[in-house]
């Protein structure tokens, strides 16, 4: 049997179409997920929306439609957006599904019964963008700290988890297990910002408003946001305190949790207790990925800074909007964009260092050989480094990638690339086509290269899937083999551009 991964996303809030520093989450869990598969890994990608909240509730009073309308046009969208990046998740689940919101009443019950949840009066500062409640001393010149909103006063019965009973255990479990909270920073922010100060008991119900899972003993109070959303991650793999079903028992616990680093406290503090409080295992990873900038400032309807995948696809490309979304953003670093960068990056390093090396080698092999290429074999020293640099590419790739360095990953691709087109310069084959006895050489230096692209168009498929495959249809080659093989045969297919250049100077003017 093929090892399981469970990777998921945060489910995105249901109160308007993701921008793309929302999608880029998407994208970078599709790309893990797809190197996984590739790996022979028997994969669950979740991803979906989280549809319940005050916030909802007001945005459909504005919309003049049920909440239920609202939510159910605005997942329509996201899912859509999903698609359009040709993301391959297995399950978009929504919380307002009628398993999910009775497997919550069920939790919220048991917790109740446990002792772990009790009654009390909630006062507090409230921003209703974030559906957070704050104590003074947390606000950062009066206001939100994690949106910079302004707060409001409330005061309302409600229901507490006993999140400071789990604050030993959890203190404990993250020291037994350094590599559950990724990036290194995050984890060190949670400890010393969060938990070292002591956690204090969180507020998992209100009555205040009505769009939410109605709390089943006491109807007055619907479950608070963290509660509801936060375990999807179970509810939608067939977990219930009844009988959990054969799917829940093989995939959980999660593999790793890709989030924002804005909601790290949640999945790092809240989410495990809850599990701790339930006696289930916790997942082995969370991961908290920086943000995508707009031009170096955090995008924003107020600010008028946001750009949407489906424009930046209309304008350039699924896979040219991939690739910039996984290479250009670091592992523990905001990346940032804009059309000219992007521009730049199709320009430098699809066309001219990917497309080009493409087209002039497959160009070549139908000029000096009629597309038949075989490995003649006639070696020389600079083929000894080259074929090690292919072959290099898989141990490189694997330990990037496990260590979710994904724009790492990609940069190893390319510099396998930018040797080809550099052992191209080197080897001269324009040169060599015109020697009767150089044949043999020729053929040799067309059949290394051809192998080179086919491995990295392998290695490309989980960042740039339509791109592998249109390269891999050009090398008329289904082999999916890792490294370098001495025997493979090619009956090459026609050359196409990959990638347009782009008029830089042009195109912005016109936008």
């Amino acid at each position: 049997m093929k090892e399981k991964y469970y990777i998921s996303t945060a489910i995105a809030y249901t109160s308007g179409k993701p921008h793309i520093g929302n999608t880029y989450e998407i994208v970078l869990a599709d790309a893990i997920a797809r190197f996984k598969r590739l790996q022979g890994y028997d994969v669950y990608f979740q991803t979906g929306t989280d549809e319940h909240g005050e916030k909802i509730e007001l945005k459909a009073k504005e919309a003049n439609v049920t909440p239920q309308e609202y939510v159910d046009d605005v997942a329509k969208e996201i899912k859509r957006i999903w698609d359009i990046m040709d993301t391959s998740y297995n399950r978009f689940v929504r919380t307002t599904d009628k398993q999910h919101e009775k497997v919550v009443q069920h939790i919220f019950k048991y917790m109740y019964e446990k002792g772990d949840i009790y009654k009390s009066e909630y006062k507090g500062l409230y921003c209703t963008p974030c559906e957070s409640f704050w104590t003074e001393s947390q606000l950062v010149d009066g206001k939100c700290p994690d949106c910079g909103r302004e707060v409001q006063p409330k005061e309302e019965e409600a229901y507490f988890f006993r999140l400071s009973k789990y604050q030993k255990q959890l203190e404990d479990y993250i020291e037994a297990h350094p590599e559950f909270i990724q990036p290194v920073a995050r984890k060190n922010e949670m400890i010393n910002n969060f938990i070292k100060p002591g956690l204090q008991d969180l507020c998992v119900s209100r009555t205040s408003f009505k769009w939410g899972i109605p709390v089943d003993f006491d109807d007055k109070h619907v479950v608070y946001v963290w509660l509801d959303a936060l375990t999807n991650y179970i509810t939608n793999i067939g977990f219930d305190f009844d009988e959990s079903t054969e799917e829940f028992k093989y995939k959980w616990p999660a593999d790793l949790h890709l989030i924002g680093k804005d909601i790290i406290r949640f999945h790092t503090i809240y989410w495990p207790c809850f599990l701790m409080s339930m006696n289930l295992e916790l997942p082995k990873q969370v991961f908290g990925h920086p943000w995508l900038l707009m031009n170096s400032d955090k995008m924003s309807k107020s600010k008028g800074n946001i750009i949407y995948a489906d424009d930046l696809v209309d304008k350039f490309g699924v896979d040219a909007v991939r690739f910039y979304l996984l290479h250009e953003i670091p592992f523990a670093s905001d990346g940032n964009i804009n059309y000219e960068l992007v521009i730049d990056k199709i320009n430098g390093e699809l066309a001219n260092v990917l497309g080009n090396l493409v087209q002039r080698t497959i160009s070549m092999g139908h000029k000096y050989f009629e597309g038949k290429i075989k490995n003649t074999k006639v070696v020389e020293d600079i083929d000894v480094e080259f074929i090690k640099n292919i072959n290099d590419l898989q141990e490189a790739t694997f330990t990037k990638m496990d260590n979710l360095q994904v724009s790492d990953a990609i940069t190893e691709i390319f510099n396998v690339l930018r040797a080809s087109n550099k052992y191209i310069d080197e080897t001269t084959p324009w040169v060599l086509a015109k020697e009767e006895d150089k044949l043999g050489r020729l053929e040799t230096i067309l059949y290394n290269l051809l192998e080179a692209i086919r491995v990295c168009a392998v290695f490309l498929e989980p960042f740039m899937p339509s791109t592998s495959t249109k390269i891999l249809q050009q090398l008329n080659c289904e082999k999916k083999d890792f490294n370098y093989l001495e025997d493979n045969e090619y009956n090459l297919g026609q050359a196409e551009i990959l990638f347009q250049r782009i008029d830089k100077d042009k195109f912005l003017k016109e936008e």
